[in-house]
């Protein structure tokens, strides 16, 4: 156990074990059951390692919807552009409603 700047002392936990967990998406009260304190507590004392580990599991899953959509995948790429590229599918939309010009065979 190890003080910290109050005075108090705290068990050490596996930072490693917390990075991964949060790098999978884990809630604070996931990780905590897991290591063993309160949600609180992760949130008080590691809340830069859990941001760190989501923000690497949030670029590794971005990357593979990438590779999939660079790949060929036509629903990761409608996905995406949807998402990224503010495209959408709206029946009503007046932008393209214009009939093509007609040419009489005469």
């Amino acid at each position: 156990m190890t003080p910290d700047n109050t005075g108090k002392k705290y068990r050490k936990h596996d930072k490693d074990l917390i990075k991964d967990l949060a790098r999978i998406m884990c809630t604070y009260e996931e990780i905590g059951q897991i290591i063993g304190i309160t949600a609180e507590g992760v949130k008080k004392r590691y809340k830069k390692l859990v941001d760190e580990g989501r923000a690497e599991g949030k670029k590794s899953l971005r990357r593979a919807q990438m590779e999939r959509a660079l790949a060929g995948d036509v629903r990761m790429q409608i996905w995406l552009g949807r998402n990224y590229l503010e495209q959408k599918d709206d029946p009503n939309s007046t932008d393209h409603s214009q009939p093509l010009p007609w040419q009489e065979d005469e």
